[in-house]
């Protein structure tokens, strides 16, 4: 009896975990493609817009970019090592965590649509000719 219990608990604090790291890799998958959108941000500063401001900021973004990616590719490396590895019981403190890092994901996220959105303002301002 005491065995099956343990064996649920297990399977269930795995189910979570796994739940945790499918939701981190798509963050991640996402930072990724900001970097991608980034580089088409810079190039069309740089050939069209050439303004330091607008220049300085992408590579602002560019650098939280890149400490949020670390922190979340940490943070996926600790998940790994407790789901293959570890015993600890998911609970309300190892929710909140992942809650934590969800919000720093989302406020990542606001700021590269505000970016976004006020880079293609700055674009409108220009007309073919």
């Amino acid at each position: 009896m005491n065995n099956t219990l343990t064996y649920k608990l297990d399977t269930q604090r795995r189910l979570f975990i796994k739940k945790d790291l499918e939701e981190l890799n798509l963050w991640i998958s996402s930072l990724e493609n900001f970097n991608v959108e980034l580089d088409h941000f810079s190039a069309i500063e740089k050939q069209l817009i050439r303004d330091h401001s607008t220049l300085s900021l992408i590579q602002g973004l560019r650098r939280r970019n890149v400490l949020c990616m670390a922190m979340l590719c940490k943070y996926n490396q600790e998940l790994t090592t407790e789901y293959d590895y570890g015993k600890t019981e998911y609970n309300l403190s190892r929710a909140k965590i992942h809650d934590k890092k969800r919000e720093q994901f989302l406020e990542h996220l606001k700021e590269f649509n505000s970016f976004k959105n006020n880079f293609y303002k700055l674009l409108m301002k220009y007309k073919l000719k």
